[in-house]
């Protein structure tokens, strides 16, 4: 099923302004997700909302926003109150500066969308202004899911891309972390030059489509054996050798790969038998080692 539109608007250049809609870039719905459960019996437990004041269970119906502005104390907002904020970023998304791509930190990425036309005659001039802003990054807001973001939009295919960004109060400093004071400025030039002949051959080109997610691959493994009435154990964790000596440790590195490029190694998934149980209420679990 294709991406439903979260947003419309305008995409705003200067006195140019573009019909687009806004398109989730990424879904978190494929993790696993698990039920909260009585332990005794097994039943799923219910979340209520109970309104001490009442005495009773409230339902959706009777909720409302409320903002404590003093302790204890609430004023009401409105669906219809909060559709009074008229801020220009409801409607358009006005960028009001260009910098090169490479120039925004990663660290204030936070999440993506797509950005397309809204309808044919938009078409061509979204095309126009994507290929002028090639090697570019456009710095805007847009009101979003009841906030106010700082956004910035580069071309990426035949479309364009969204990133929301944190405010630079939203960052915290890397000067808090008290443990790298103890960290050196100066390291020794032939322990650099070992550390870089090591990360030479795992250099190659990056394809994020290799990478699967091995741990919820592995949950999944444990709950088809559980559902099939197998036990899973575990294997022993090995423990990762203290590095006594850097550079023997660099070149024993150097020594235990090969010299020619290859693919970064990936962990082994625990091999789970897909042994099915006569009855998973009576038949005893059975063991399977795993790895």
């Amino acid at each position: 099923m294709p991406p439903r539109p979260t947003w419309k608007g305008f995409l705003k250049v200067s006195l140019v302004n573009i019909p687009v809609k806004v398109f989730p870039a990424t879904e978190s719905a494929a993790a696993l997700s698990f039920n909260q459960l009585h332990a005794e019996c097994q039943t799923r437990i219910q979340q209520k909302r109970w309104c001490p004041h009442c005495e009773r269970e409230v339902s959706n119906a009777e909720l409302a926003k409320g903002y404590e502005f003093a302790k204890g104390q609430y004023v009401v907002v409105s669906d219809e109150d909060i559709q009074k904020v008229r801020v220009e970023s409801t409607r358009i998304i006005n960028l009001v500066r260009f910098a090169d791509v490479a120039e925004i930190d990663p660290i204030y990425v936070d999440r993506a969308y797509y950005l397309a036309p809204d309808g044919p005659m938009a078409a061509e001039s979204f095309a126009v202004m994507r290929e002028g802003m090639a090697g570019k990054a456009g710095i805007g807001k847009v009101a979003l899911y009841g906030r106010e973001y700082l956004v910035a939009i580069k071309p990426q295919k035949k479309g364009l891309v969204m990133y929301t960004l944190h405010h630079e109060a939203e960052i915290r400093s890397i000067d808090q972390i008290e443990e790298l004071s103890s960290v050196p400025s100066k390291v020794k030039p032939e322990e650099i030059k070992l550390a870089k002949q090591v990360i030479a051959i795992f250099e190659g080109e990056l394809n994020l489509k290799e990478y699967k997610d091995e741990y919820k691959e592995g949950l999944r493994q444990i709950i088809d054996a559980k559902i099939a009435g197998e036990e899973i154990v575990a294997p022993e964790v090995q423990e990762s050798p203290k590095v006594v000596d850097l550079m023997e440790a660099l070149r024993r590195s150097l020594d235990s790969v090969s010299a020619t490029k290859k693919k970064p190694a990936k962990a082994d998934l625990p091999a789970v038998r897909k042994v099915k149980a006569k009855s998973t209420k009576s038949a005893p679990a059975r063991k399977v080692a795993a790895g």
